[in-house]
């Protein structure tokens, strides 16, 4: 079957799906904004389900079926796709629709990052075509940087995540807003679930938990071999998957790459100190860990202190990992932050805090610090309670900050120390607001 083919083949077979058949998620895409929309996100957390949810919106608005392109470019028979047939999306769908006029379709590209020089695509498309597009990708550089330069101007970026605990509950059928005992235990056992296992859409959906585990993996191979790997062209598997490993066992706290790579050479495998600091900026890039800096007055200090990395998912990290003595905690601390950053903004900063005692989460809006954040599964040790109290209090003295919060796994209540309010919630119902 020729290239062009292929192309209306796909078109046609993703126009005899709609309406389609997927749950409300909290972003809503914008339906006539005439911008290019960016949905940047890691793999598989529901890009292609916002887009699929804009197309069922036009169709109940009286758009047609057959205004409707869609192209998915993770099928393996556009694996190969140069730049110049792109083109044949254009050409191959107006010998379909002669009588549609290209500026009335509706264009979706998903996982559009797997064709080189893309984005010069787009903006002819744009330029000379069509308004109405929407475009998805794995990495964070490809939808933020080089859209934006090629546009001379930003896009409207709506970055997704997996699910956040508000969405985990939808795809649940539990309800967030009860009042009875019932309602609470429910939550309260949704929560423990959401903490210790995947939010990724699909995985919700598997009822077993030994094809979560297996669909886990697969995604975590894709990330490896595909998104890292092929993608960035590196030549030792081995060590990327040693890295992974690495920085997900040591999740919450600062982690040093010089550490890992004498860890690396002591094991006899070569890697160069400097390609395992661009193997972290790959990570981020293609949203399988977040890094947070240390907080500092010093932008210089701020950049060159050790971070910490946090991981996109739970389970993914539990799939590729054997769960620890130690994980809840952690994955507590991994579940705030993420709640934490699907909802900061681009001026906003989350970092953490460490003087002589340490706070886990500093938000900074702007050059403002607005909330100090201290995470822990429970306080009922004396020496555990005043650790976190200590921290907090501290980074509250050197910030200036006076929104504090400590989050356990059931723990509320308020307490005051050194004439400081710090306000104690539950991580699932400091989730419901948050989100």
């Amino acid at each position: 079957m020729k290239r062009k083919e292929i192309i209306q083949a796909l078109i046609a077979t993703k126009q005899s799906e709609i309406p389609f058949n997927v749950i409300k998620r909290d972003i809503e895409l914008p339906l006539d904004s005439e911008q290019i929309i960016t949905i940047p996100g890691v793999r598989r957390c529901g890009k292609s389900s916002l887009m699929m949810l804009v197309i069922n919106s036009l169709v109940e608005r009286g758009i047609k079926k057959e205004q409707i392109l869609w192209i998915g470019f993770d099928d393996e028979r556009l694996y190969d796709l140069t730049t110049e047939e792109l083109d044949d999306i254009i050409t191959g769908y107006m010998e379909m629709y002669p009588d549609i006029p290209i500026k009335d379709v509706y264009m979706f590209f998903d996982e559009i990052q797997l064709v080189d020089k893309w984005e010069l695509f787009i903006l002819r498309i744009y330029k000379s075509y069509c308004k109405n597009i929407y475009v998805s990708g794995s990495n964070a550089q490809m939808l933020s940087r080089e859209l934006s330069s090629a546009l001379r101007g930003w896009p409207l970026e709506y970055e997704e995540f997996p699910l956040s605990f508000n969405e985990f509950c939808r795809f649940k059928n539990i309800k967030t807003n009860g009042f009875t005992e019932i309602d609470r235990i429910r939550l309260k056992n949704a929560f423990m679930e959401f903490n210790h296992s995947s939010a990724f859409p699909e995985v919700v959906l598997i009822p077993e938990k030994s094809m979560k585990d297996r669909k886990l993996q697969g995604y975590f191979n894709t990330m490896l071999f595909r998104d890292l790997i092929e993608h960035y062209q590196l030549n030792n598997p081995e060590v990327v998957r040693y890295f992974l490993k690495r920085v997900m066992a040591n999740l919450s706290k600062p982690t040093s790459i010089n550490s890992i790579f004498n860890d690396l050479k002591s094991q006899g495998l070569k890697v160069g100190k400097d390609k395992l600091y661009e193997l972290a900026e790959h990570c981020c890039s293609i949203f399988l860990f977040f890094r947070v800096p240390k907080y500092d007055r010093s932008m210089i200090k701020e950049n060159s202190s050790l971070p910490k990395y946090y991981c996109i998912d739970n389970g993914i990290r539990n799939a590729v990992l054997l769960p620890q003595s130690d994980d809840d905690g952690k994955l507590l601390e991994n579940t705030v932050f993420l709640a934490l950053r699907r909802v900061l903004k681009p001026c906003d900063k989350i970092l953490y805090f460490q003087g002589t005692k340490e706070c886990d989460f500093v938000v900074q809006q702007n050059d403002q610090i607005v909330h100090l954040i201290q995470v822990t599964w429970d306080m009922r040790d004396k020496e555990t309670r005043k650790r976190e109290i200590d921290g907090i209090v501290e980074a509250s003295r050197v910030t200036g900050c006076d929104s504090l919060i400590i989050l356990t796994n059931n723990e509320e209540g308020e307490i005051t120390e050194e004439g400081k309010t710090i306000k104690i919630l539950p991580v699932w119902k400091w989730l419901l607001f948050q989100e």
